[in-house]
């Protein structure tokens, strides 16, 4: 789970790239697992054309655990690695694997534990807090059971098993991901990564090692303003929120952000009542407008939420010798003083902030901005005169292009793809975010707003169409059909410019329209596409068909086949 998306309005055209799994090395050749790419949720089968079985070797006195595999490579001449990617989070996971796909020599330091914020503090254990949520929230509607035929007691819960629900998926990914690079041999060095000069980094206490290539994949971290005292305990982060150490009577959530919104979803499910505090005008100002609209009214509207927007939690002290949590609101234009809330806890969800202190950036003339690592379209960091740095990528929210876990990963496999010899570009454009409230929001691409000024700037027209869930059989059936579907194009060429889902499995059903901006589809290529019914898929079918494109099919029917 992350709070912020950040979006270039660019739209660099995506290179394909080559899809081969195998890969030759010495006279050995392997198969590399493909599955295993996000999370490690996939269990592989391994075929090893050799004599040789994978063996593990643990040294702790020197903090590296290696596993000898065919599929990691000799080093090029002169190097300990091919790559070292600094950061075991979902981002330098992803390109591990890529890079052992490749043929590359790759080892991979961390300070912390394997699987970074997304597995251990983010996206992993908060989706076990939400399917909790979904399951109290629709046990609890009485109306909704009753529709069914149902007929359901009074639902109630076990705080503690609860918490140890997300504490033991956190771990079981962890322990994924953790086999899945010792099972392809990719050398993990324990230790906190410093760069120490040109192709070269320092882990631990005096461990040094060269590399052809680094990749810089360190994360981020909870933001925290000034005047917010965090004690862990009732001024929280979500890092903190995640144990599920008390569920409050009352509870402020600063920012209404993802992370916000979800938090929300989960306090309100077990009881809690919840106050946002927003500095916008707005709740949720990252999404598109109607969509925003509407999830407000389905979301926020109904349950026992309050609100105050265009204001600043200027000052948050935790609960102490029997006082309650207080939030001193200001205004967020005059600064002045609007309103003192006493509540049982705070959680503070106002963004997250680049965690890239103690990289050793100075040792090769490297300057942050608010933090962040620049970089350029091909994540190739740049030093303070503007230059690039030879031989050194950054990746995921340390850069901040997008900060959210999978498109780390695509930025990681993206680098990888360029340090083997092949040029790569990520379309940033064609990467989705979803909020796993009930019901669910998705998007990809330009917000409503965005797709207009972009449409001003460059002189040509944007359409939008819309397509209801109530209209769809199995949303229906499922008895869930508040939700909408809409597309933002454009009639003169069909280019899809972005797509907004709000409802019933929302997270899944934004593929299709990534996956066709991805691949520079148009409208008029996948209008045809044919999809199961009922599924909730034709939500997206009926989406594209209604849409009025102004040319001919772009691109030819194959033939048909009888059968």
């Amino acid at each position: 789970m992350q709070s912020s998306l950040s979006l270039s309005l660019s739209s660099p055209s995506p290179t394909a790239r080559s899809h081969h799994a195998r890969s030759v090395v010495a006279d050995k050749i392997f198969f590399a697992p493909r599955s295993l790419r996000f999370c490690g949720l996939r269990r592989e089968v391994y075929r090893l054309h050799s004599s040789n079985s994978a063996r593990l070797v643990a040294a702790s006195a020197s903090h590296k655990v290696s596993a000898s595999l065919s599929g990691n490579g000799a080093p090029s001449t002169g190097f300990d690695y091919d790559l070292v990617i600094i950061g075991a989070g979902v981002g330098g996971h992803g390109a591990a694997l890529h890079a052992v796909e490749k043929g590359l020599k790759t080892a991979i330091i961390e300070g912390d534990v394997i699987g970074g914020t997304c597995v251990n503090r983010g996206c992993v254990p908060s989706k076990a807090l939400l399917a909790v949520s979904g399951r109290m929230r629709e046990l609890q509607n009485e109306h909704h059971m009753k529709a069914f035929g149902l007929q359901v007691a009074a639902a109630g819960y076990d705080r503690q098993a609860v918490a140890d629900h997300a504490s033991n998926l956190a771990s079981k990914i962890r322990s994924n991901l953790t086999n899945s690079l010792k099972a392809l041999g990719v050398d993990i060095l324990t230790g906190v990564g410093t760069i120490v000069g040109p192709q070269k980094v320092k882990y631990g206490m005096d461990n040094v090692v060269t590399a052809k290539d680094i990749i810089i994949a360190t994360g981020s971290v909870p933001m925290v303003p000034k005047g917010i005292e965090v004690d862990g305990k009732t001024v929280i982060t979500s890092d903190h929120a995640l144990k599920l150490e008390f569920v409050p009577d009352w509870i402020a959530i600063v920012g209404s952000g993802y992370i916000g919104l979800e938090f929300s979803d989960v306090y309100t499910a077990l009881g809690s009542e919840v106050t946002f505090v927003e500095a916008l005008d707005q709740l949720m100002p990252g999404f598109d407008p109607e969509i925003g609209k509407l999830a407000q009214r389905v979301l926020i509207n109904p349950r026992k939420i309050d609100y105050h927007t265009g204001v600043f939690a200027s000052k948050v002290t935790p609960a102490k010798d029997g006082k309650p949590v207080t939030i001193e609101l200001i205004d967020a234009k005059t600064k002045e003083l609007k309103d003192t809330l006493e509540v049982d806890a705070a959680l503070i969800a106002t963004g997250r902030a680049p965690h890239t202190k103690g990289l050793g950036l100075e040792n090769i003339n490297v300057e942050t901005q608010r933090g962040f690592v620049p970089v350029d379209e091909r994540m190739r960091v740049i030093d303070a005169k503007g230059k690039l740095v030879p031989h050194l990528y950054c990746i995921g929210d340390a850069n901040g292009k997008m900060m959210l876990a999978h498109a780390a990963s695509a930025q990681g496999i993206s680098v990888v793809e360029q340090v083997s010899g092949k040029d790569h570009v990520l379309n940033h454009l064609s990467i989705p975010a979803a909020c796993f409230t009930h019901p669910e929001i998705s998007m990809v691409g330009l917000t409503e707003p965005q797709a207009r000024e972009r449409a001003e700037k460059e002189g040509f027209e944007v359409s939008v169409a819309k397509t209801s869930f109530k209209a769809n059989t199995k949303a229906l059936a499922e008895n869930e059909g508040e939700g909408i579907a809409k597309l933002i194009y454009r009639p003169d060429t069909g280019e899809i410019l972005g797509v907004h889902i709000f409802g019933l499995h929302a997270a899944d059903l934004i593929h299709e329209a990534s996956n066709a901006i991805a691949m520079g589809n148009r409208i008029q290529d996948i209008k045809y596409a044919v999809h199961a019914h009922p599924t909730l898929s034709e939500v997206l079918d009926e989406l594209f068909k209604s849409a009025k494109v102004k040319v001919d099919i772009s691109s030819s029917v194959g033939e048909a086949v009888a059968v």
